[in-house]
């Protein structure tokens, strides 16, 4: 099961959270947002409901999980189907030392016939979509060879659609933000996979920046998946909606009035202001008067000020 978005935001570690996620939402209706990487075993034991709640405006939303265990994924895409997420993904792509120290992530690049047990298992268990994120390859694994046969692998086990980020990993030596940035994208070997494999789905991750190259990209897979930009400017996802979709841009001010009674709304709820600010300081990005408005922003203690002093 399959059910493949033009455009997608990419679930990232400290900025993917459900307030980001509802920000987002603000800027694009269609694309499908992502969770931040979720351990099955954090799932499994700890505060469940704290870490899978959502609200409603997200949807289609995706669930993405970290982990090794066949049957305890299998149990995460049960409570996936439970809480009502449109999709569960799996994180084999991150490369960060908690996730090498766990065995999961990108290590398990190397082993696909146990990503497809994953992927196989939580397919039994739900009729979700059940996808793969991934890179091109990892430490010296890192052949368009190496990347067909795992590709084939998983995609046996039932996998239909694929997230690629289209930079190797290095699992040592590099930083996951240097490995966001070092290893060159080679966009090439994507575009290779969906000729090689034109029944599956891809998504291309990696360095879209532009809408020019977006659009280029659509050229030659079936979606793309945006991360680092719009968190630094959430009006690309918009610009990117209105290309794809021909939708209208949001203005700014009415965002900002749905955020703050959004927001408002979670503090009464426990949720601290510090928290729910984050999502907003790329909103000025590009504006006269950015900076001091950002500044203000980390000052403030009280957002219907804030809405009032920084109406554009």
């Amino acid at each position: 099961m399959s059910t493949c978005y033009l455009l997608s935001t990419a679930p990232m570690i400290d900025y993917s959270d459900r307030h980001s996620r509802y920000f987002w939402r603000l800027f694009s209706s269609r694309a499908r947002l992502y969770t931040e990487m979720i351990h099955a075993q954090a799932i499994l034991n700890q505060n469940r409901e704290g870490l899978l709640e959502y609200s409603s405006e997200e949807h289609p939303l995706a669930l993405q999980v970290g982990g090794n265990d066949p049957q305890a994924l299998a149990a995460c895409a049960v409570y996936a189907k439970k809480y009502g997420y449109d999709e569960i993904n799996l994180n084999v792509g991150c490369p960060s030392a908690r996730v090498q120290s766990g065995h999961f992530g990108v290590c398990l690049m190397k082993e696909p016939k146990l990503i497809s047990h994953c992927v196989a298992s939580m397919i039994q268990r739900v009729d979700l979509p059940v996808t793969v994120k991934t890179r091109i390859g990892v430490d010296k694994q890192d052949s368009y060879e190496f990347l067909c046969e795992f590709i084939k692998t998983v995609s046996e086990a039932g996998c239909e659609e694929f997230i690629i980020h289209a930079r190797k990993a290095w699992l040592k030596g590099l930083s996951p933000k240097q490995n966001r940035d070092i290893p060159p994208l080679m966009y090439e070997r994507v575009y290779q996979l969906k000729k090689d494999f034109p029944k599956l789905k891809f998504i291309l991750n990696g360095g879209i920046k532009e809408i020019n190259t977006a659009k280029q990209h659509l050229n030659k897979v079936d979606g793309i998946m945006v991360g680092r930009e719009v968190c630094r400017d959430p009006y690309f996802l918009s610009q990117l909606e209105k290309t794809f979709y021909d939708s209208e841009i949001p203005r700014r001010e009415n965002i900002l009035q749905r955020y703050v009674t959004y927001a408002e709304q979670k503090q009464k709820e426990g949720i601290p202001l510090k928290i729910l600010l984050k999502p907003l300081l790329g909103l000025f990005h590009g504006q006269a008067g950015a900076k001091q408005k950002r500044h203000y922003l980390l000052q403030c203690n009280n957002l219907s000020q804030f809405l009032k002093k920084t109406m554009i």
